[in-house]
């Protein structure tokens, strides 16, 4: 077990949660495309046909044999009959001969014997069956080929890519009707403590209201993961590991709330040694807020004990959760997760003690055309600093402070 004699770097810690998730992976299903949206691939999917399937033009104007145009100019200009038209949605009948050209609108087939296409604002009509080309084009010039797009064979799309509007674009001109996608993983959210109540029970004296539980549901959903909440559970053994136990049964990632911190009513290590292995990977991190997080693994079911006040939850989701999530959904290209970053100016000094990384929530204001970041402070219970934070940036582990008027990449919150 790291992190119970000292704290474990953060990075060390997602470093060890992540090695040990490696190849786990939920099974498979197939969806139409228009409901795969946001959806992770399951499978290498190769370009059954050519994209485009024929040459097209990218222009109104006329297919054109390039050699005809060569040093036309306003001065001198190049003449050629038209002799034909291209339709919309067929294939033109007929070749384009030297000194011919084919009327053509953008995105219609090009002819057999045509090699350009010269835009109609570089043309002028002399009548009916003629026209003046005032500027040359060479061989190519305004054409997307057939298969300059993607060629038949091609990998379109890599398993564990997650499927963006563009993305279903690409299937839909390929033809291809269904995809086949990892299914949704479920999160299981357990919230802990004699002092919770739901949040729709009036207060009394001595209780709060789970704040945790409904804040995780939401994160959970901004994942692509579906949720089953637990509800609240007594702080006993009995209660607490009989819920965990079936948690960890029923869903592919647990986590729980409160029952993090050192103490006499820490359950929640005691619950992740008991009930498999390898249990415990990481209990504490070197991170403000959040430190007291637990880590553990019960067989291929990772089981995270978030810190008990909101903030210290919330953060520790974002650093550890929500890349598990992303891990055991199968999301596989880490292109697609990356973070935004805005760098903006830091409006106060700010301390920060070494050795530990120090996330500081701000407000992004844009000030003069430039972003300006003011820092949200407040302690890690106090849930309204996160509304009204709209991002953060972090102070690491080497440094003791950040200045007032220094650049900072902030993280924006989504």
């Amino acid at each position: 077990m790291l992190g119970r004699e000292q704290l474990t770097p953060v990075a060390t810690a997602r470093s060890i949660l992540l090695a040990k998730l490696q190849g786990i992976r939920p099974g498979t299903e197939k969806l139409p495309i228009g409901d795969a949206l946001d959806r992770i691939i399951g499978v290498d999917i190769p370009a059954p046909e050519d994209l485009p399937p024929r040459d097209r033009s990218t222009m109104d104007g006329f297919a054109v044999i390039a050699a005809d145009t060569f040093g036309a100019s306003q001065s001198l200009p190049a003449y050629v009959n038209i002799s034909g038209e291209v339709q919309m949605g067929t294939i033109p009948s007929g070749e384009v001969t030297r000194g011919n050209c084919y009327r053509i609108p953008t995105g219609g087939v090009v002819p057999e014997g045509s090699d350009a296409v010269v835009m109609f604002e570089h043309t002028v009509p002399v009548d009916e069956q003629m026209i003046e080309i005032v500027k040359g084009v060479g061989s190519g010039t305004n054409i997307i080929r057939k298969g300059d797009d993607i060629t038949k064979g091609r990998q379109a799309l890599p398993c564990g890519w997650r499927l963006r509007p563009s993305d279903l674009g690409l299937l839909a001109g390929l033809g291809i009707a269904q995809v086949e996608i990892f299914k949704k993983i479920c999160v299981g959210i357990i919230s802990t403590g004699d002092e919770i109540i739901d949040h729709t029970e009036t207060l009394t004296p001595g209780k709060i209201r789970n704040i945790n539980g409904v804040t995780a549901g939401g994160l959970i959903s901004r994942c692509g993961a579906k949720v089953r909440d637990y509800g609240i559970v007594e702080d006993s053994e009995a209660s607490f590991f009989h819920v965990v136990e079936k948690a960890v049964a029923e869903t592919d990632l647990v986590l729980f709330s409160g029952g993090s911190s050192v103490g006499v009513r820490d359950l929640g290590e005691q619950a992740i040694e008991r009930l498999g292995s390898p249990g415990i990977l990481v209990h504490g991190v070197s991170l403000k807020p959040g430190k007291p997080v637990i880590i553990g693994l019960i067989d291929s079911t990772p089981v995270f004990g978030l810190p008990g006040h909101p903030v210290s939850a919330m953060v520790c989701f974002d650093f550890f959760v929500k890349p598990a999530i992303y891990s055991l959904s199968g999301l596989s290209q880490p292109e697609q997760s990356f973070e935004p970053v805005v760098t903006a100016q830091l409006m106060r000094n700010i301390n920060s003690a070494a050795g530990r990384l120090d996330l500081v929530r701000v407000q992004l204001v844009r000030e003069n055309g430039k972003p300006c970041a003011y820092p949200v402070l407040g302690r890690s219970g106090a849930i309204s600093t996160m509304s009204r934070a709209n991002g953060y940036f972090l102070i690491d582990e080497d440094s003791q402070g950040a200045l007032g008027g220094d650049p900072v990449e902030v993280y924006p919150y989504q």
